[in-house]
């Protein structure tokens, strides 16, 4: 197994670190420009996985759909796929296949969803069940509310109701394809609604691409009737890839600038600088950039991360440098991520000699940098973790990175960024 030795750094990081656009805008927009009937362009794409995996379902439905450099082109076809059994394979890209299992529910032809063996193993159950009670056609392959699936339409419905308190991206799939339900998308949620800045990212998408009659509350999500129009796109930074820079900035010392996110940023993920803050980093921020400041000293913090789930690992790995007692809420729907990432992120950080606990909705990490020490961590497929462990690094000798290639899901490129600005 391919492994990677973290090299602490010797000095305080001074850097402007570029990462890549926001896959979470990237994957909306595809399937918006999809949609659209005509050409779209989207600037600053992301290089990931999951965002090639989208194009590649989007060319399998016989769209025209291109990335060179950073630049993507789709030609969008209203809802007309071209008639015909076709598979859409996902790869391990989560977000991709759910918003693609709904793409293929607008076909009248079988469309096959599928994946690697661990995206088998992840939960789809909610959106099948929905897509059901739109009058779609759910075939399992193996598991039921599994992948793979097939699944055969069109809606005869756009009425639904599906449970708030699981992933965001099952509501965000449902309201992509929402203008094209008959009458629209009226989708009741059976409980309170989290990761909700996900969901109103969404409605920004939709509104670029003219779509803007969405209402979104705590039980309720409606999207008007309508139709996408080709629209020109610049995706801006992804706020959670610049979380690991950031946070290594406050773990280390030293100064770390995001260009591109600055105070209008649209991801939710973007407020991980003023938990930073909270925690005692200097943060500043213009139109244009977000700029976070390590002081040298860390404070514990009590936070319900529902609506910033995907930062769990990296405010662990923080909260453990840290000199008092954290408490992360709200995220126990996290276990069905790539990896479970409150089971395996606690037992890799102990592994490292960190003091932490699982709960039932989220971990305790207590003060663990005179305890903590070199190991060995297995990443469990999951790119959030393999750059949490690698600011865990930068602040603890001898940590290794198993399976370090799992960031190419969101940015290939890290490790390269890490070579060059952290030494």
């Amino acid at each position: 197994m391919e492994v990677r030795r973290i090299e602490r750094p010797t000095e305080p990081i001074d850097a402007a670190i570029r990462v890549p656009g926001s896959k979470s805008i990237a994957n909306r927009a595809l399937v918006c420009a999809a949609l659209a009937e005509g050409r779209s362009t989207l600037g600053n794409m992301p290089d990931g996985d999951d965002t090639q995996a989208m194009l590649g379902c989007l060319r399998e439905l016989g769209l025209d759909a291109a990335l060179a450099g950073d630049r993507a082109t789709i030609t969008g076809a209203g809802a007309s796929w071209p008639p015909g059994e076709r598979t859409l394979f996902a790869g391990l890209a989560g977000t991709t296949s759910r918003f693609v299992t709904a793409l293929a529910a607008l076909a009248s032809s079988p469309i096959t969803v599928d994946g690697h063996p661990p995206l088998r193993s992840r939960p789809f159950g909610p959106l099948h069940e929905a897509l059901v009670e739109l009058g779609v056609a759910v075939t399992p392959g193996d598991a039921p509310g599994h992948l793979p699936a097939t699944i055969c339409g069109p809606p005869t419905s756009g009425s639904v109701t599906i449970r708030g308190d699981v992933s965001s991206q099952y509501v965000t799939a449902l309201m992509l394809i929402g203008p094209y339900l008959p009458g629209g998308l009226h989708l009741a949620l059976t409980t309170p609604l989290v990761s909700r800045p996900y969901v109103e990212l969404t409605a920004a998408t939709m509104q670029w691409f003219g779509v803007d009659d969405v209402e979104i509350d705590e039980r309720a999500v409606r999207v008007g009737a309508g139709r996408y129009s080709p629209s020109d796109v610049t995706v801006e930074p992804d706020a959670s890839s610049a979380g690991y820079p950031l946070a290594i900035a406050a773990v280390c010392g030293g100064s770390v600038t995001v260009p591109g996110l600055g105070t209008d940023a649209r991801q939710g993920d973007a407020r991980f600088a003023d938990v930073l803050a909270e925690m005692g980093c200097t943060v500043e921020r213009t139109d244009d950039e977000m700029c976070v400041t390590g002081t040298g000293r860390l404070s514990g913090i009590d936070i319900d991360m529902a609506d910033i789930s995907d930062l769990v690992p990296t405010v662990a790995v923080v909260a453990a440098l840290a000199d008092s007692a954290s408490r992360i809420r709200g995220v126990g729907f996290i276990r069905g991520k790539e990896s479970d990432r409150l089971g395996d992120l606690t037992r890799e950080l102990r592994r490292a000699g960190i003091d932490v606990d699982e709960t039932a909705d989220g971990l305790v990490v207590r003060p663990s940098r005179d305890t903590a020490h070199g190991a060995r961590l297995a990443t469990h497929h999951d790119h959030r973790l393999a750059m949490a462990f690698a600011v865990l690094g930068c602040a603890v000798d001898g940590i290794e990175v198993e399976d370090p290639s799992v960031v190419s899901k969101s940015w290939p490129a890290f490790w390269t960024m890490l070579d060059e600005h952290v030494r």
